[in-house]
């Protein structure tokens, strides 16, 4: 029973610590502009060397920001998806060698 308890009150910190990143990032940034370290790295290349010629080109260029953004929220979650499902296989196939 002792142990049901101390993890409940890890998830309840846990939780806390959450909310008080997404609090504290929306604080920080209260212009609303978020802008992304490509856009930066852009404008940093274009300063120093003006005439730079990328080495290539995208091979899809989305029509819009709300679509990249979309495509990049995809890419992320599934990255996300695969890490936990090899973690949860490991932690599964540990738990099951135990019995």
């Amino acid at each position: 029973m002792e142990r049901n308890k101390s993890k409940t009150t890890l998830n309840i910190i846990l939780l806390l610590a959450v909310i008080g990143l997404i609090a504290g990032a929306l604080l920080v940034n209260q212009n609303g502009e978020f802008s992304g370290s490509d856009g930066e790295a852009e404008k940093v290349i274009t300063e120093i060397a003006p005439n730079y010629q990328p080495w290539f080109d995208s091979l899809l260029e989305p029509k819009s920001g709300e679509i990249e953004s979309l495509l990049f929220t995809l890419q992320g979650s599934l990255g996300v998806g695969i890490i936990t499902y090899i973690l949860g296989y490991y932690r599964g196939k540990k738990k099951n060698a135990a019995h």
